[in-house]
Formats: structure tokens, C-alpha cells, sequence
């Protein structure tokens, strides 16, 4: 094994090599040179050291080059550094803090054409020149990403700068990073925001031009424990399509359903990146959009009645939560309350109680997948929702219905599949959460990395989730 620092020469017919201390010792003792070099215990830690054997390793020479002693071997000459020697870091043991001392000794070469001439006595774990023992290295960069925390807080905790467990990070992180895609059927594609868009202006022409996006798109495995898959900065069409070109073209062949919010540049960017799969809208922005519907009527209907924004001491206002809750989370009690006290004040009151039950019939028409309904009854609860914003003469409620019958094939198939994209809603917690301990991010590769480490913990056996 040649020196790491430099190439073998051909006039030296000795070639340099770096050994761990206990073959250093077995190669000794095999010469029987145990006393002849100096085989000493190391001081303080009970680990045997080799002598001016370690490090070196015979290579065909000519005769006549060089002196060497009555055994063949060459004559070197080594000394320990001055001091106490070298004192890397290392693992704590326990609560209390660990000294590593090791006493090292510089050997030189008294070949004329050596092309080394000095080295150290090195090994695996702590390579020539090194501060930190490869054990530290690795466990500071798996503690961030398996346990999850903060880089300063890891830092902290094991005496180091923040570069440094960045960059073990970056070298542990690499495992998931270029990982293989675990195959999915159902893919979730959602957008979280990361934080203020960065421009630039162009020395060249002058205009400015976007560096860096608010916008992250997540792709998750919305039916499995694949997790997040990847990210990628923006939220165009051209954005998505360039994520999925770095995938397999099987990967993509596999992908049976995309899980979606009601975002047509999403669906835009699945019909051509992925034209045999079929797009689920998530039914949790469905009704998302029948709450904001219900709050714009209240708005408006309060504002062309009293002529003002709404007040704690107005009815429609005291009712302003529970018409956001459905019929099932009522008591009779609390819908009755709510029914009565609109209804006697008369046109708003009134207003409101239609656009509610427009809400109630949409989720009525969400609630029957996985249930096993036929075409007949969904068709029936589709009339109904249709029917009844269309009588309503509501114009918030129109709108709904005209939204939810653009979208009815992707609504349609969420009642056959019953798919949704709550895993990518739930990725988007933990992502914000990661940014928010952060105290946010100025690199997005950066934060990138760290979020597919962390939602992708259980997928790589660091969560013991199995029994939920």
C-alpha cells in the first residue's frame, strides 16, 4: 500500500507506506525485531506501538543502493515529536469529556531519490495532518441526519465548529442523497415556501432575473414510507418535468396516480411528464375552497347590509366558527342555536344558511369514497351539490360549483381511489419545522439536503414507527 502524499519513485527502492500500529507490531515480531526497534506500550492507554519497521514495506531494488543493516533492511532513522505529542478529538465517553494522546514519531529516508523523504506514523482513524478522529467525523455528521437536530446545536454538544459538522454532514448525508429511488404507485406533489426571493441584476443587459425562489416543490410517496422523495427550487411547469427527467424512465412507468392540490400548472406538468398516470385532487383543498367561500358571503352579505365590517356583537359574526364546522361535529343544541339565531335576522341570516348547506353537499359528495358507492350514487350526490348552488342565486357559490365541475374528472378520482395528499401536507410541517429550529436557511442546497434527511428517517430504518 503506497503513501497517500506521494508516488513511488523508481530510484528509491523503498517504497513509503502508512500501516496501522498493531500490524506494524505483527510485521515486527514476524522479523523478530521486537527489542531490535523498540516495541513500546504507549503511555496511558495500554496500545502497543511499533518501532522504525512501521510505515515501510520491501519493493525491488538494485543492488548495491543504499545501506542496510544484517537483516536487509533499510536504514532509517526516527525520532518523536518534542511535547506531548498529538491530542485529536474524540468521543466522549459518557458525560465526561475523553483526552486521546498519542505520541508519534517522524521517520526520514536516507535515499537520495526518495520523493517523500518524511512522514508520520498514521492510521485509518486518524489520518496524517488530521485534528478529529474519523469516528467523531461520523458520528457528528449521523447525528444530524438521523436524530435531526440543528448543526450548531450538534456542534455544541460535541465541542466542534459549525464547518466542520456541516461538512460531515454533507459526507454522512451522502448515503441518501444518491440512494436509488424506492419504486412508488402513488406520487404526491406539493409546494412549500422557503423564504424570500433573491433577484439579481444582469451586467450584461441590466434586467434582473430570479436567483433563488421562495418556492420549493416536494415530491413524496404519498402510499408508502418512501417519504420525501426529492425537491427542487420554483413551482413552474419546467421546474416539475426537470425533477422527474432525473428519473428512471421504469420509476416513472410505475407511477400509477399523482396526488395534487387544485393547482392547474401541477396538472399541466403531469399530463406531459407523466401522461398514463391519473391525477387525484387531494379532497382537503376542496372543502378548503368551500370554507373560503363561506367566509367571502359572510363578508360580503354583512358589508351590503350594515355597510361595515363585521363586529363581535353581530350574529353572523358569533356564528363565523361554526360555519366552518360540518353538521357531524354539531350537536343538536349548537346547530340549532346557529340555524334559529341566523334565520331571524332575516337576509343575511338566510344567506348564509344556503351557502352552508352548499358546503354540506359538497361534503357529502367527498365522503362517499372508500366507501364502496356506485356510479348511481355518486352521480345523485354530484346533481345535488350542482343543482343547489345553482338555485341558490349566490355568486360565491356558483363559482364553487363551476371550480369543482372543471376539476369533477380529478374529483372523480379521489372517489374511486380514495388518494389523497395528506403525507405531502404532513412533510410540509416538518420541513417549516426544520427551517423554523434554523432560525431559517441562506443556502436552499443546504436546506434541501437537510429536509430529505430528516423526512426520510423512517424509510432508513432511524424510526421506530413500525407499529403505527
Amino acid at each position: 500500500m503506497t503513501h497517500s502524499g506521494a508516488a513511488p519513485d523508481a530510484g528509491c527502492p523503498w517504497t513509503c507506506v502508512i500501516i496501522s500500529v498493531l500490524d506494524a507490531e505483527r510485521s515486527c515480531r514476524s522479523h523478530g525485531l521486537a527489542q531490535r526497534y523498540d516495541v513500546a506500550a504507549r503511555p496511558r492507554r495500554g496500545v502497543r506501538r511499533a518501532g522504525r519497521a512501521a510505515g515501510w514495506q520491501r519493493a525491488p531494488s538494485s543492488p548495491g543502493h543504499g545501506r542496510r543493516d544484517s537483516q536487509g533492511l533499510p536504514c532509517l532513522r526516527g525520532v518523536r515529536h518534542p511535547g506531548e505529542g498529538l491530542r485529536p478529538r474524540d468521543l466522549p465517553y459518557g458525560e465526561g469529556g475523553l483526552e486521546f494522546r498519542w505520541h508519534k514519531r517522524r521517520w526520514w529516508c536516507r535515499e537520495a531519490g526518495c520523493p517523500r523523504r518524511s512522514f508520520t506514523e498514521q492510521i485509518p482513524q486518524i489520518p496524517a495532518g488530521a485534528r478529529l478522529t474519523a469516528r467523531l467525523r461520523g458520528a457528528a455528521g449521523r447525528r444530524i441526519r438521523d436524530a435531526g437536530p440543528t448543526v450548531i446545536q450538534a456542534a455544541r454538544d460535541l465541542h466542534l465548529s459549525w464547518p466542520t459538522v456541516m461538512e460531515a454532514f454533507r459526507t454522512q448525508a451522502r448515503d441518501v442523497a444518491e440512494a436509488p429511488l424506492s419504486q412508488v404507485t402513488v406520487l404526491g406533489i406539493d409546494e412549500t415556501r422557503r423564504g424570500r426571493p433573491r433577484w439579481e441584476r444582469d451586467a450584461d443587459t441590466g434586467k434582473w432575473r430570479l436567483t433563488r425562489d421562495r418556492w420549493h416543490t416536494g415530491f413524496v410517496d404519498a402510499a408508502g414510507h418512501g417519504g420525501l422523495l426529492g425537491q427542487v427550487e420554483g413551482r413552474t411547469v419546467a421546474d416539475v418535468l426537470a425533477w422527474l427527467a432525473t428519473t428512471d424512465l421504469d420509476w416513472r412507468k410505475g407511477i400509477g396516480h399523482v396526488a395534487i392540490d387544485m393547482s392547474a400548472t401541477y396538472r399541466a406538468a403531469i399530463r406531459i411528464g407523466l401522461p398514463h398516470a391519473t391525477v387525484v385532487v387531494d379532497h382537503f383543498h376542496v372543502v378548503q375552497l368551500a370554507n373560503k367561500m363561506l367566509s367571502m358571503v359572510r363578508r360580503r352579505t354583512t358589508a351590503e347590509t350594515r355597510g361595515r365590517r363585521g363586529r363581535a356583537s353581530d350574529p353572523e359574526w358569533k356564528a363565523r366558527r361554526r360555519l366552518l364546522r360540518n353538521r357531524k361535529d354539531l350537536t343538536d343544541d349548537q346547530f340549532a342555536t346557529m340555524s334559529n339565531t341566523l334565520l331571524s335576522e332575516g337576509k343575511i341570516g338566510q344567506t348564509l344558511l344556503t351557502a352552508w348547506i352548499a358546503k354540506e353537499n359538497l361534503r357529502t359528495l367527498l365522503a362517499l369514497a372508500r366507501t364502496g358507492a356506485d356510479r348511481h350514487q355518486v352521480d345523485h350526490a354530484r346533481w345535488k351539490f350542482l343543482t343547489w348552488c345553482a338555485d341558490s342565486d349566490i355568486p360565491e357559490a356558483r363559482q364553487l360549483a363551476t371550480t369543482v365541475d372543471r376539476w369533477w374528472p380529478e374529483v372523480a378520482a379521489f372517489i374511486d381511489t380514495g388518494h389523497s395528499n395528506a403525507k405531502s401536507e404532513g412533510i410540509n410541517r416538518v420541513i417549516k419545522l426544520i427551517a423554523r429550529n434554523a432560525f431559517g436557511f441562506r443556502n436552499p442546497a443546504n436546506q434541501r439536503l437537510r429536509t430529505r434527511c430528516v423526512t426520510t428517517r423512517r424509510a432508513c430504518g432511524h424510526l421506530r414507527t413500525a407499529q403505527l
